[in-house]
């Protein structure tokens, strides 16, 4: 190899210097530079020789990588060649049907040895099934607990071969399901005979309620739980405690004996004065003694399971009921069947059954093994099959019930001993109508399912409800047809109808709408408000049911065909938010309520229009008389005590010694009849409302016809203010204060009776009259010292303008 250049300041140059520089530091280190060079001599050749054995090791690995490929090429070559052969074999073997006749023949015998496998499988199987079959049968009675292991791994065997597919495992899957099914039977019928050993020497039921049962008995009994505790654990429903069954098995017999047979005792009409009553007293009677022997051991047994806190299995008393209801479901479900054909009968059977299911419930907290929802009840059991006949029937009760109120002859008479004074007064009908919806509620408040109680609600008392809103409708319809021109022109009207309205039959008949509508509209309100009791609590509670979930059940039929949104035109526009169920009704009601009001508001003002007609036009009020009548300095104290006027009529009656004008008698007679009329049929609340604004009516007329229109003198005014005043001692006779809606008409009347001259410092007419019409300002502070609070300035004016003595040509 060529010798290394070395080139003057490179990286090896530098190096040679500090080894050389570590080296030869001094000079004595001169004295061993021989053994320096000997050193560096050493390490070349050392250097060199690592070198050469890299070089020959790197040529033999080139050598042996040139042969591997060879190789590597020699067996690429060589599959290459394999692979061929074999596509040539496989072509011809391809066009050749040789193989077809080789696996043909083969055929027959595979599947005879598949066969025979098959066979072999089977029997081994079988052999198991019946050696732990066998097994689970040696460990009866004795012990239960280890006959439960080989019928555990059986039942396992026959629920892992369910999973499996192939039409050729039905049979073997029948064969181990009937096996581990008979099993089970006979695992029980074994130790429920051994109980019911136990039980025949201890002599039950002839047993003192009050005993204790010994060791035997209750280690019997706990043997029966033992065996059948996974079933209890792993049962999808509610099953019946096998102990309990043999101990109620003679009460079943007994209950068979009297109430399945030919006996009297089994009349189908005598299942709620018979049957029912039997079965209470039998668990009654047993309560204290199951609950005082077996309450611990059930519980104990039951402890940190899936059912620790389920009734059923830890309450004797309703796993007692449990075994028994088994017999009275049959019975009953046959008295069912005989009921359909007896509309009548079917109605108190159902009623007979939702009492025995709630006494069930609340005598012995029978929840049947739901603790959310409570139990169900025989009632939902029978009416999952019959509602229908039974609804019917309900239905038809109730409309013939209604319709025998609307038609009875008295109907439509008003109630007026119905509740006291000041109170509103309906109509026979009315309150009897309502007490047919409470009764219809009773018939199917205790139902336990959404969509029967809606039936109820929706096609019984809607129907009446909306009904009976139609009769009152009509019956304003028709009111208004005879007392408007246009209706009597239209539709007509006979003498005999024009005659009921005459007098007070136009508000009689105006009250018995009023007072029906507001009573039908304050139950439906009652029967929505949550403070109320307990007995209409039930609406509450069907309207939550309907809130809830709504979305999911909008595409759903609620009613047998009726939806949630046919739900909410027939009861609540705001089903499944804020609102109540009778909505739509109260809305309906309220507004025939307002109507009649309406009507009967009207119908005063008509009846005081035509009362007032003579009075307006006969009376004059520019008569001239002696002043020394009005009673002098008595007109000046009258104006002062205008503010008392309606609450102290009668002082002032006392001290005048006007008499009324002869016209005004009989518009005071119809007043005062309207008035007495109306406060036994309406309530105090609504008496004031209506005459409020009836009065205020009655106000506008005489305001207008009278005092704006005539003409008065000093005298004629008193006589128009005597009048006044026996108008509002009449109104304040029969409503305390009443006057008060005619206020603006006194202050007016007490304006216009403004004195001419007086003594004292008083106000007279022409001082009056001269400041009001300077301006308003002025006006106001005429009113203010007269103390006139209702009336505006416009108003002094023309009122002062009607006094005679106001007139230009006459002089003060």
């Amino acid at each position: 190899m060529a010798p290394t250049q070395f080139v003057p300041g490179t990286s090896l140059d530098t190096r040679v210097e500090d080894y050389l520089d570590d080296k030869l530091q001094s000079t004595t280190d001169l004295d061993s530079l021989d053994e320096l060079v000997a050193n560096v001599e050493l390490q070349r050749n050392q250097l060199q020789s690592q070198l050469d054995d890299a070089v020959r090791q790197l040529d033999e690995a080139r050598r042996t990588a040139g042969d591997r490929q060879a190789a590597i090429l020699a067996q690429i070559e060589e599959f290459q060649q394999l692979q061929e052969s074999i596509d040539t074999r496989e072509a011809i073997a391809a066009a050749s049907d040789a193989p077809d006749q080789a696996i043909a023949r083969l055929q027959r015998p595979m599947e005879k040895l598949r066969a025979v496998e098959l066979a072999q499988k089977y029997l081994m199987l079988v052999q198991d099934v019946e050696r732990l079959r066998s097994e689970a049968r040696s460990h009866l009675p004795e012990s239960p607990k280890a006959a439960l292991e080989p019928y555990i791994e059986l039942k396992q065997l026959a629920s892992s071969l369910k999973e499996l597919q192939g039409d050729e495992m039905l049979h073997l899957v029948d064969y181990v399901g009937h096996v581990t099914e008979s099993l089970w039977s006979e695992m029980k019928k074994i130790m429920s005979e051994d109980f019911e050993a136990v039980l025949k020497k201890r002599g039950w039921p002839k047993v003192d309620p009050q005993s204790q049962m010994d060791d035997d008995w209750i280690a019997s009994f706990e043997k029966l739980i033992d065996l059948q505790l996974p079933e209890v654990l792993h049962s999808p429903g509610p099953v019946s405690l096998l102990p309990l069954d043999a101990m109620s098995k003679i009460f079943a017999s007994e209950f068979r004996f009297h109430f399945l047979s030919d006996k009297p005792t089994s009349d189908p009409k005598a299942v709620g004065s018979r049957c029912f009553p039997w079965f209470i007293m039998l668990a009654e009677k047993w309560e204290d003694f199951l609950r005082d022997n077996l309450g611990h051991l059930l519980a104990a047994k039951f402890a940190d399971t899936s059912v620790a806190e389920n009734l059923l299995y830890v309450d004797p008393v309703s796993a007692f009921i449990t075994s028994m209801l088994p017999v009275l479901r049959e019975k009953v479900q046959d008295v069912a069947q005989k009921a359909t054909k007896s509309p009548a009968f079917m109605s108190n059977f159902i009623s007979q059954v939702m009492t025995f299911d709630e006494n069930i419930r609340s005598r012995f907290g029978y929840d049947g093994g739901d603790p959310d929802n409570g139990w169900r009840g025989l009632t939902t059991e029978i009416l999952d099959e019959h509602f229908d006949t039974w609804f019917q029937a309900e239905r038809n009760f109730a409309m013939e019930r209604f319709h025998t109120i609307l038609d009875s002859d008295d109907a439509r008479s008003i109630d007026y001993e119905y509740a006291a004074d000041g109170r509103m007064k309906p109509t026979y009908g009315a309150v009897r109508i309502t007490d047919l919806l409470r009764s219809v509620t009773a018939q199917y408040n205790r139902l336990r399912k959404v969509r029967h109680k809606i039936q109820f609600l929706i096609n019984i008392q809607i129907d009446i409800l909306e009904e009976y809103d139609s009769r009152l409708r009509g019956s304003l319809e028709a009111y208004q047809s005879m007392t408007s021109t246009l209706g009597r022109t239209l539709h007509g009207a006979t003498k005999e109808q024009l005659a009921a309205l005459e007098g007070t039959g136009g508000l009689e008949s105006l009250c018995k709408v009023l007072g029906s509508s507001d009573h039908v509209l304050n139950t439906l309100k009652d029967w929505g408000n949550e403070e109320v009791s307990e007995k209409v609590l039930f609406f509450l509670e069907l309207w939550e049911e309907l809130q809830s979930g709504p979305q999911s059940r909008a595409s759903k039929n609620l009613t047998g065909g009726m939806s949630l949104e046919q739900v909410k035109d027939r009861t609540s526009s705001a089903t499944g938010e804020d609102g109540g169920l009778f909505d739509e009704m109260v809305v309906a009601y309220s507004l025939r309520r307002k109507t009649a009001q309406d009507f009967l508001v009207s119908a005063l003002a008509e009846s005081h229009s035509k009362a007032f007609r003579s009075y307006i036009h006969r009376v004059q009020f520019t008569t001239v008389g002696d002043a020394s009548v009005l009673g002098e300095p008595f007109l000046p104290r009258m104006l002062k005590s205008g503010k008392e006027f309606s609450t102290n009529t009668r002082s002032l009656e006392d001290t005048w010694e006007l008499s009324i004008s002869p016209e005004l008698d009989e518009p005071l007679h119809i007043l005062t009849r309207n008035l007495e009329f109306l406060v036994r049929a309406l309530s105090t609340a609504t008496y004031r409302r209506v005459w409020r604004e009836a009065l205020a009516r009655l106000q506008d007329q005489l305001w207008q016809e009278i005092l704006l229109r005539q003409s008065f003198t000093t005298f004629g005014a008193a006589q128009f203010l005597r009048d006044g005043s026996a108008i509002f001692a009449v109104v304040d006779r029969y409503i305390p204060g009443g006057s008060a809606a005619m206020a603006t008409l006194h202050e007016g009347m007490r304006l216009l009776n403004l004195p001419v001259e007086t003594e004292g410092g008083d106000l007279t007419l022409k001082q009056a009259s001269d400041r009001v019409f300077v301006d308003n300002d002025a006006a106001r502070k005429v009113l203010e010292e007269l103390q006139l609070e209702s009336l505006t300035p416009q108003n002094a004016r023309y009122i002062l303008q009607r006094r005679v003595e106001n007139s230009e040509d006459v002089e003060w």
